[in-house]
């Protein structure tokens, strides 16, 4: 079924769901405002994921300053905020149903010898899995169980994965030769991105998901867990990266262009202006509201090449 046929057979239902392992930075605003209008300028519902799965990284201070910064900026939800890691029940029972199929294995690999294999992964810069442990004994397994705390991984097909990104258009990903076997559960116990997001967003109805084009080649494996779990894909439409003014990404590491400096110099409709604007929403670099924008937002209009802020931090007034 095509994107446009999705969006004529069900309401939209978007979301933004940020890691906070650190302050909102404007990459992961931008990422927010576009998914916020193209639900909106739908008629849509627009949902907020909290994505701290991994506790430690992601206090609940954290948490909180992210869903203050977006009120800040003008953003609402139609439902209370979904937090990962009061989920974890949910997760296993999925997690269950993979195992009881016979599609889960220990994997014992430490990172050391997963980035000494030959061929990368397009999507997440990661190395495609070797099934090294793909077909260890019974006694295999309980051997370096004693050592070592096994990650697992999903078995994938050789089958090729194809969807038409409402940005970027036609993607067609090998799930064997491009993607490799991926883990679903961390050694530290811990859910992995692909489930958890595979779970959350399916049982959330979210039918329209907007994310940057880093992790563009994680579609294909989202599909094939959506299709072996039972649950409709949703439409996808991956952004370009946002870039500095110097061509540079965007980065958490980038104190001078997170909200925390960013409040200091600029109202929330010149913050929301200035990315509308690096964007194309609108053509002039001038303050905007959600309101606004909302009206006249379409895709058309969006850039498919990185996009360059119209911003310094020395430009500030």
């Amino acid at each position: 079924m095509s994107g446009m046929e999705h969006s004529m057979n069900r309401e939209t239902v978007g979301r933004f769901a940020p890691t906070p392992s650190g302050r909102l930075h404007l990459g992961n605003l931008l990422c927010c405002l576009l998914a916020y209008l193209s639900a909106r300028s739908k008629g849509g519902k627009f949902l907020l994921r909290i994505e701290d799965l991994d506790v430690p990284r992601c206090p609940k201070r954290l948490s909180d300053q992210c869903i203050e910064d977006l009120r800040f900026l003008g953003f609402d939800w139609d439902e209370e905020p979904l937090f990962q890691s009061e989920r974890t029940a949910i997760y296993q029972k999925y997690f269950d149903t993979l195992t009881s199929l016979s599609l889960v294995y220990p994997c014992f690999c430490t990172r050391a010898q997963l980035h000494a294999a030959i061929a990368p992964n397009l999507g997440d810069r990661e190395p495609v899995y070797s099934r090294a442990c793909a077909n260890l004994s019974a006694e295999e397994i309980a051997e370096r169980a004693r050592t070592r705390r096994p990650a697992m991984r999903m078995r994938v097909p050789d089958e090729v994965i194809s969807f038409t990104d409402g940005h970027f258009g036609p993607v067609s990903e090998n799930l064997a030769r491009d993607c490799g076997d991926y883990i679903i559960r961390r050694s530290d116990g811990l859910f992995g991105y692909q489930l958890a997001v595979v779970i959350d967003d399916a049982l959330s109805g979210v039918s329209e998901i907007v994310r940057g084009r880093d992790i563009l080649f994680s579609t294909p494996r989202q599909m094939h867990l959506q299709k072996t779990l039972g649950f409709a894909s949703p439409d996808y439409y991956h952004i370009p990266l946002l870039m500095d003014s110097h061509g540079r990404r965007l980065a958490k590491r980038d104190k001078d262009l997170d909200l925390t400096a960013l409040a200091k110099a600029m109202t929330a409709e010149q913050i929301l202006g200035m990315l509308a604007f690096s964007a194309g929403v609108i053509p002039e670099n001038r303050p905007a509201d959600l309101s606004e924008l909302v009206r006249i937002f379409d895709w058309k209009n969006i850039s498919r090449e990185d996009i360059r802020l119209a911003y310094t931090p020395q430009a500030a007034p």
